[in-house]
């Protein structure tokens, strides 16, 4: 089922608009929808630090973005969260954009990222193996060199 056709999806933007005296088409507010992770398993995970407040940061690799011909987040902007199975779980926005190489991404983003142990050594070992993973698909090789979209943000709707 693709974002445009999942209910669940709307529904939690219509409500967070409604809790601000908006509608979808009065609005000037757009959003994204996505999970975190490319597995059930880790996507219901993360949705859930989002929601319980441990998890106020994520990170993705900037050299996706140039190979997807897709734009950063950018401060500001409002994004759906759902789960693994697709079910909406909050809306959160970007309050913060950071572009670092991996291997200058402090243990205070580390902390925020709200996973593991939440040590720098943890989000390190994490993250090297699943960029690895994802540059595969590109026949690309992960280095410590390369740029990390470090993104901050706040939970919106529930609160």
């Amino acid at each position: 089922m693709s974002v445009e056709e999942n209910k669940s999806v709307k529904k939690m933007w219509e409500d967070y608009l409604m809790s601000i005296n908006e509608t979808v088409e009065m609005t000037e507010k757009k959003y994204e929808a996505w999970s975190f992770c490319h597995d059930e398993k880790n996507a219901n995970e993360l949705a859930k630090l989002v929601k319980e407040k441990k998890k106020t940061s994520t990170s993705s690799l900037h050299y996706l973005y140039i190979l997807e011909d897709e734009a950063l987040p950018a401060e500001d902007e409002y994004s759906v969260i759902f789960d693994g199975s697709g079910e909406a779980q909050c809306v959160i926005q970007t309050t913060k954009i950071n572009v670092v190489p991996f291997n200058e991404v402090t243990e205070a983003f580390a902390k925020k990222e709200g996973e593991g142990d939440l040590t720098l050594e943890y989000w390190r070992n994490v993250h090297r193996d699943y960029f690895t993973e994802e540059l595969k698909d590109y026949e690309k090789e992960f280095t410590e060199e390369m740029m990390v979209v470090c993104e901050d943000f706040k939970i919106v709707y529930p609160k």
